[in-house]
Protein backbone atom coordinates (compact mmCIF):
# COMPACT_ATOMS: atom_id res chain seq x y z
CA UNK A 1 0.00 0.00 0.00
CA UNK A 2 0.94 3.61 -0.75
CA UNK A 3 2.62 6.21 1.97
CA UNK A 4 1.53 9.75 1.65
CA UNK A 5 3.79 12.56 2.46
CA UNK A 6 2.29 16.00 2.06
CA UNK A 7 4.19 19.14 3.17
CA UNK A 8 3.15 22.72 3.16
CA UNK A 9 5.53 25.19 2.25
CA UNK A 10 5.88 28.19 3.46
CA UNK A 11 7.28 28.42 6.96
CA UNK A 12 7.33 24.39 6.83
CA UNK A 13 10.05 23.54 4.59
CA UNK A 14 10.71 27.06 4.05
CA UNK A 15 11.91 29.75 7.06
CA UNK A 16 10.00 31.95 5.08
CA UNK A 17 6.77 32.90 3.40
CA UNK A 18 7.66 32.74 -0.01
CA UNK A 19 4.02 35.01 -1.10
CA UNK A 20 4.89 37.60 1.22
CA UNK A 21 8.68 37.51 0.19
CA UNK A 22 7.22 37.74 -3.64
CA UNK A 23 5.33 40.66 -2.66
CA UNK A 24 8.23 41.86 -0.87
CA UNK A 25 10.53 41.56 -4.30
CA UNK A 26 8.11 43.08 -6.73
CA UNK A 27 7.89 46.34 -4.54
CA UNK A 28 11.82 45.97 -4.30
CA UNK A 29 12.36 45.91 -7.84
CA UNK A 30 9.61 48.23 -8.43
CA UNK A 31 7.23 46.52 -10.44
CA UNK A 32 4.32 47.79 -8.56
CA UNK A 33 3.47 50.99 -6.51
CA UNK A 34 5.60 50.37 -3.87
CA UNK A 35 4.00 52.39 -1.07
CA UNK A 36 0.23 50.68 -2.28
CA UNK A 37 1.34 47.04 -2.93
CA UNK A 38 3.98 46.98 0.24
CA UNK A 39 1.07 48.27 3.00
CA UNK A 40 -1.36 45.62 1.26
CA UNK A 41 0.77 43.04 1.43
CA UNK A 42 2.14 43.17 5.54
CA UNK A 43 -1.98 43.52 5.99
CA UNK A 44 -2.92 40.31 4.26
CA UNK A 45 0.17 38.50 5.46
CA UNK A 46 -1.13 39.75 8.82
CA UNK A 47 -4.92 38.18 7.90
CA UNK A 48 -3.23 35.01 7.20
CA UNK A 49 -1.05 34.27 10.27
CA UNK A 50 -4.17 35.37 12.43
CA UNK A 51 -6.44 33.00 10.30
CA UNK A 52 -8.90 35.52 8.99
CA UNK A 53 -7.44 36.07 5.27
CA UNK A 54 -10.08 36.82 3.11
CA UNK A 55 -8.29 34.46 0.06
CA UNK A 56 -10.08 35.76 -2.51
CA UNK A 57 -9.62 39.55 -2.11
CA UNK A 58 -6.09 38.15 -1.25
CA UNK A 59 -5.49 36.27 -4.55
CA UNK A 60 -7.04 39.69 -6.45
CA UNK A 61 -4.19 41.85 -5.26
CA UNK A 62 -1.55 38.67 -5.35
CA UNK A 63 -2.32 38.02 -9.52
CA UNK A 64 -2.72 41.29 -10.94
CA UNK A 65 0.94 41.88 -11.46
CA UNK A 66 1.37 38.64 -12.82
CA UNK A 67 -1.58 39.50 -15.51
CA UNK A 68 0.42 43.06 -16.34
CA UNK A 69 3.48 41.50 -17.62
CA UNK A 70 4.51 38.62 -19.68
CA UNK A 71 5.23 35.19 -19.19
CA UNK A 72 8.97 35.75 -20.15
CA UNK A 73 9.24 38.49 -17.95
CA UNK A 74 7.83 37.12 -15.29
CA UNK A 75 10.26 34.34 -15.43
CA UNK A 76 13.62 36.62 -16.03
CA UNK A 77 11.99 38.48 -12.35
CA UNK A 78 11.65 34.72 -10.47
CA UNK A 79 14.86 33.74 -11.36
CA UNK A 80 16.80 36.56 -9.57
CA UNK A 81 13.77 35.82 -7.11
CA UNK A 82 15.01 32.54 -6.11
CA UNK A 83 18.79 33.26 -6.55
CA UNK A 84 18.30 36.44 -4.20
CA UNK A 85 15.70 35.22 -1.59
CA UNK A 86 14.87 31.78 -1.83
CA UNK A 87 18.03 29.70 -2.07
CA UNK A 88 19.85 31.31 1.12
CA UNK A 89 16.64 29.78 2.71
CA UNK A 90 16.58 26.60 1.44
CA UNK A 91 17.53 24.61 4.78
CA UNK A 92 19.46 21.27 5.32
CA UNK A 93 16.87 20.02 7.92
CA UNK A 94 14.06 20.59 5.55
CA UNK A 95 16.10 18.64 2.66
CA UNK A 96 16.62 16.00 5.29
CA UNK A 97 12.84 15.28 6.46
CA UNK A 98 12.09 15.49 2.61
CA UNK A 99 14.73 12.87 1.55
CA UNK A 100 13.46 10.47 4.77
CA UNK A 101 10.15 10.00 2.91
CA UNK A 102 11.55 10.03 -0.39
CA UNK A 103 13.96 6.83 0.86
CA UNK A 104 10.75 5.02 2.40
CA UNK A 105 9.40 5.02 -0.77
CA UNK A 106 6.43 7.58 -0.11
CA UNK A 107 4.60 9.19 -2.76
CA UNK A 108 5.51 13.14 -1.79
CA UNK A 109 3.78 16.42 -2.55
CA UNK A 110 3.56 19.98 -1.54
CA UNK A 111 0.22 21.32 -0.77
CA UNK A 112 0.23 25.19 -0.65
CA UNK A 113 -2.17 28.18 -0.39
CA UNK A 114 1.12 30.07 -2.70
CA UNK A 115 0.18 30.25 -6.55
CA UNK A 116 1.64 27.83 -8.05
CA UNK A 117 3.95 30.36 -10.21
CA UNK A 118 5.79 31.63 -7.42
CA UNK A 119 6.00 28.03 -5.98
CA UNK A 120 6.70 25.37 -8.86
CA UNK A 121 10.38 26.34 -9.24
CA UNK A 122 10.93 26.44 -5.23
CA UNK A 123 9.30 22.75 -5.10
CA UNK A 124 11.61 21.68 -7.55
CA UNK A 125 14.46 22.61 -5.92
CA UNK A 126 13.39 20.50 -2.89
CA UNK A 127 13.28 17.56 -5.63
CA UNK A 128 9.92 16.98 -5.01
CA UNK A 129 7.41 15.88 -8.23
CA UNK A 130 3.95 16.81 -7.38
CA UNK A 131 2.84 19.60 -5.83
CA UNK A 132 -0.93 21.19 -4.92
CA UNK A 133 -1.05 25.37 -5.22
CA UNK A 134 -3.37 27.76 -6.22
CA UNK A 135 -3.29 28.11 -9.68
CA UNK A 136 -3.28 31.36 -11.48
CA UNK A 137 -5.75 31.46 -14.70
CA UNK A 138 -3.39 30.93 -18.24
CA UNK A 139 -4.55 32.72 -21.21
CA UNK A 140 -3.75 30.00 -23.71
CA UNK A 141 -0.89 27.51 -23.46
CA UNK A 142 -0.71 26.60 -20.01
CA UNK A 143 3.65 26.60 -20.10
CA UNK A 144 3.93 29.82 -22.22
CA UNK A 145 0.86 31.67 -21.87
CA UNK A 146 0.42 35.16 -19.85
CA UNK A 147 -2.27 35.12 -17.06
CA UNK A 148 -5.40 36.76 -16.70
CA UNK A 149 -5.08 37.72 -13.08
CA UNK A 150 -7.75 35.39 -12.00
CA UNK A 151 -8.20 32.10 -9.86
CA UNK A 152 -8.55 29.00 -11.78
CA UNK A 153 -10.58 26.35 -9.71
CA UNK A 154 -10.84 26.25 -6.06
CA UNK A 155 -8.37 28.11 -4.19
CA UNK A 156 -5.74 25.57 -2.57
CA UNK A 157 -6.64 27.04 0.87
CA UNK A 158 -7.68 25.89 4.41
CA UNK A 159 -10.39 23.25 3.39
CA UNK A 160 -9.99 23.44 -0.30
CA UNK A 161 -6.75 21.93 0.47
CA UNK A 162 -8.69 19.22 1.49
CA UNK A 163 -10.73 19.19 -1.76
CA UNK A 164 -7.83 19.87 -3.98
CA UNK A 165 -6.03 16.45 -2.47
CA UNK A 166 -8.93 14.09 -2.98
CA UNK A 167 -9.33 15.25 -6.56
CA UNK A 168 -5.73 14.72 -6.95
CA UNK A 169 -5.69 11.60 -5.18
CA UNK A 170 -8.65 10.16 -7.44
CA UNK A 171 -6.73 11.44 -10.42
CA UNK A 172 -3.96 9.00 -9.39
CA UNK A 173 -6.57 6.06 -8.71
CA UNK A 174 -6.07 6.51 -4.75
CA UNK A 175 -8.42 7.58 -2.00
CA UNK A 176 -7.45 7.83 1.28
CA UNK A 177 -8.96 4.33 2.37
CA UNK A 178 -6.43 2.96 0.12
CA UNK A 179 -3.42 4.96 1.81
CA UNK A 180 -1.45 2.63 4.33
CA UNK A 181 -0.57 5.84 6.39
CA UNK A 182 -0.71 9.47 5.19
CA UNK A 183 1.73 12.50 6.78
CA UNK A 184 0.98 16.16 6.73
CA UNK A 185 3.49 18.23 7.82
CA UNK A 186 2.32 22.09 8.36
CA UNK A 187 3.08 25.09 10.50
CA UNK A 188 -0.66 26.93 10.02
CA UNK A 189 -3.60 26.67 11.83
CA UNK A 190 -4.82 27.26 8.54
CA UNK A 191 -4.14 24.04 7.77
CA UNK A 192 -6.42 22.40 10.28
CA UNK A 193 -8.71 20.66 7.95
CA UNK A 194 -6.17 18.90 6.33
CA UNK A 195 -4.37 17.84 9.11
CA UNK A 196 -7.58 16.68 11.02
CA UNK A 197 -7.60 14.14 7.41
CA UNK A 198 -4.64 12.54 7.48
CA UNK A 199 -3.75 9.43 10.14
CA UNK A 200 -0.20 11.33 10.98
CA UNK A 201 -0.64 15.22 11.63
CA UNK A 202 2.80 16.45 12.38
CA UNK A 203 2.77 19.98 13.34
CA UNK A 204 6.31 21.33 12.32
CA UNK A 205 7.36 25.03 13.56
CA UNK A 206 3.52 25.56 13.91
CA UNK A 207 2.10 29.10 14.87
CA UNK A 208 0.78 29.85 18.26
CA UNK A 209 -2.84 28.60 17.38
CA UNK A 210 -1.69 25.82 15.96
CA UNK A 211 0.86 25.05 18.69
CA UNK A 212 -2.15 24.73 20.29
CA UNK A 213 -4.40 22.19 18.89
CA UNK A 214 -1.51 19.65 18.45
CA UNK A 215 -0.99 20.10 22.19
CA UNK A 216 -4.93 19.29 22.48
CA UNK A 217 -4.61 16.37 20.15
CA UNK A 218 -1.34 15.37 21.62
CA UNK A 219 0.89 15.71 18.30
CA UNK A 220 4.11 15.87 18.37
CA UNK A 221 5.88 19.18 17.21
CA UNK A 222 8.58 19.40 14.79
CA UNK A 223 11.03 22.33 14.95
CA UNK A 224 12.87 21.95 11.90
CA UNK A 225 15.01 25.39 12.13
CA UNK A 226 15.81 25.35 16.00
Amino acid sequence: MTQLALFDLDHTLLPIDSDHEWGRFLVKTGVVDAQYYAAENERFYADYKAGRLDIFAFLAFALKPLAEHSREQLNIWHESFMHEVIRPHLHPNAFNLVKKHQDQGDLCCVVTATNSFVTRPIVAAFGIEHLIATEPEVIGDPLTGNFSGKVAGIPNFREGKVVRVDNWLAAQDLSWESLSESYFYSDSINDLPLMEKVSIAKPTNPDDNLRKKALENHWPVLELFK
